[in-house]
């Protein structure tokens, strides 16, 4: 029976358990597939449960030692914790979860999705994913890669251990600015909050600056702990909206060591879209391979033997069973990693050849999952 598509996300949705969610299919059956109906259980039970929520910034953390801000940032929404998704809920407006504070620019990337959205800021990405599957939101935006640190790791995991699908993709372009409090000069700055990742996109500009680095749950929630403590000898590497939101003044723009630094996001349902073959779609999908010579490069054929591009190839060792042991006359026993293959390629899966090669796949991969089918997003 085909699955009824959220498309946007409006009310008078009945609640229904997460493990109901899990088994429903696409009209088209792409949701899930697996070599044998037997395997199905014994792939699930090797790639193990889903990684432990990491404890994140807390919307009470930081109201302890609130100061007067130069502008009133009560009316923001504070981030859920993992107390607030113990039950369901619904809502009539399409509500979308991101992971840090009002101005990150996962909130812009979820503006960008969903220009009239209810944004909801989560203190993780476990959190917001959770937040998902107990239908507190219709979607959630989850950064994947960017063009000048790569892929975020740790966000291909969650795909895996979340019965998700991806229904869209967001691209936006990141402008990193110096932010601090009013008066403040750039030489005065001892101290500057980020995230890693934003200080790894602008490892030259802050090399220079000579301040000590100090990591943070995400840019915007550097920005809001700077305005809220007074912090006069710090400054925060986040966007020109957090600066705008928090009462900052943009002491520096365009801190990114090279102009074109795009980030970009998965869009995230608790069901997949119908595919289309008149408009150009991607196809994300995650396999693991049986043993022997060649297994790869056959892996990889039967996408060029269609005239099917692949776009992204991404592996990561299979966390609960890493290692194999080959045992060699020769050389005694050898270890082996074991991977997981994440694969992006240009096709729908409404199109016959996107079909016939994953079903070629299916016959030598021990696991093969289809992430999601969805447009192809432009950089606007």
């Amino acid at each position: 029976m085909a699955s009824k598509a959220i498309g946007n996300g409006v009310g008078g949705v009945s609640p229904i358990t997460p493990r109901a969610c899990l088994h429903r299919k696409s009209s088209l059956g792409f949701s899930m597939v697996e070599r044998k109906e037997d395997k199905e259980k014994e792939s699930e039970k090797e790639l193990g449960p889903s990684p432990s929520t990491s404890k994140g910034l807390r919307s009470g953390d930081l109201e302890k030692n609130a100061r007067a801000l130069s502008r009133d940032c009560s009316s923001l929404p504070k981030p859920l914790s993992s107390m607030d998704c113990s039950t369901s809920s619904d809502g009539s407006a399409i509500r979308v979860a991101y992971q840090g504070s009002p101005g990150s620019f996962s909130e812009d990337a979820a503006l960008k999705a969903y220009p009239h959205c209810i944004r909801v800021p989560c203190e993780n990405f476990e959190v917001a994913l959770k937040a998902l599957e107990l239908w507190h939101v219709d979607r959630v935006v989850l950064p994947i890669e960017n063009t000048l640190v790569g892929s975020i790791h740790r966000n291909y995991d969650l795909l895996l251990s979340h019965r998700l699908h991806i229904i869209a993709e967001v691209q936006i372009s990141v402008d990193l600015c110096l932010l601090a409090l009013p008066g403040a000069k750039k030489e005065d700055i001892q101290r500057v909050f980020s995230h890693f990742q934003a200080f790894q996109q602008c490892e030259k500009s802050i090399s220079d600056l000579k301040a000590m680095r100090i990591n943070f749950e995400d840019t915007a929630s550097a920005a809001q702990l700077i305005a809220e403590k007074g912090m006069r000898d710090a400054g925060a590497i986040a966007s020109a909206r957090a600066g705008e939101l928090y009462g900052l003044n943009i002491l520096q723009n365009k801190l990114q060591d090279e102009d074109a630094n795009v980030t970009r996001f998965l869009v995230l349902a608790r069901e997949p879209i119908l595919p289309k073959a008149f408009r150009p779609f991607k196809t994300s999908i995650v396999f693991t391979l049986e043993e022997g010579a060649g297994m790869l490069f056959k892996a990889l054929a039967v996408f060029a033997l269609r005239d099917i591009n692949i776009i992204k190839i991404e592996s990561r060792p299979l966390r609960t069973s890493p290692l194999r042991l080959v045992d060699d006359l020769n050389h005694g026993t050898t270890m082996y990693f074991e991977y997981l293959f994440y694969i992006d390629f240009e096709a729908s899966m409404a199109e016959t050849r996107a079909q016939n090669a994953l079903g070629h796949l299916q016959e030598f991969s021990k696991f093969l999952r289809v992430l999601g089918c969805y447009p192809v997003d432009t950089l606007l």
